[in-house]
């Protein structure tokens, strides 16, 4: 059975070894700073992807190292500040050298490219690790995405499935 993220809380995915992994990150409760769990909540109901497992998480922890390094692919969904609300972007996520400056704080705002180089470091693994941001509008006290932002989450949601379908043994970084 697969992890996903409930009403009661997320879940936390057992290693996976050679599993996708994808995971929406931010605070449901700061309006747009929630796609992450709405396009996980979405992608969890998708029975083509049960062979994915799929986590909700308020921030990237160092904890998630070894989920992604347990991963055959790994999806990371987060909302960013730009000038065009509900633009999606997608880009390969490089792991941080383990000198990189400045040092993460290993607790709050841990970036992609710190749990990438932590799953190298620590498990000697880096699987591909694609990041899909989605930019937002509004991201004060509230549960609903603004119109831009929620009309983009089948778009989201389609990237994502076309991301986890292998291509050779990479995944074609295009929007469909």
């Amino acid at each position: 059975m697969r992890a996903g993220p409930t009403r009661a809380g997320p879940t936390r995915a057992g290693p996976t070894t050679g599993r996708n992994l994808v995971v929406g990150y931010g605070n449901p409760l700061r309006g747009d700073d929630g796609i992450g769990w709405h396009a996980a909540t979405a992608l969890v109901a998708d029975l083509r992807l049960a062979a994915t497992d799929v986590l909700t998480r308020h921030q990237l922890t160092p904890e998630l190292a070894e989920d992604v390094a347990n991963a055959r692919l790994a999806v990371l969904i987060d909302a960013s500040l730009g000038d065009t609300p509900g633009c999606v972007s997608i880009r390969e996520v490089a792991p941080a050298p383990a000198s990189s400056s400045p040092a993460p704080s290993w607790s709050h705002h841990l970036r992609p490219e710190d749990v990438v180089g932590l799953a190298q470091a620590l498990f000697g693994a880096t699987p591909q690790v694609l990041l899909v941001t989605v930019t937002g509008a509004h991201f004060g006290y509230g549960t609903q995405l603004s119109p831009a932002v929620s009309s983009c989450v089948p778009k989201v949601v389609a990237i994502i499935e076309a991301a986890l379908r292998p291509v050779g043994s990479q995944v074609a970084l295009s929007s469909p």
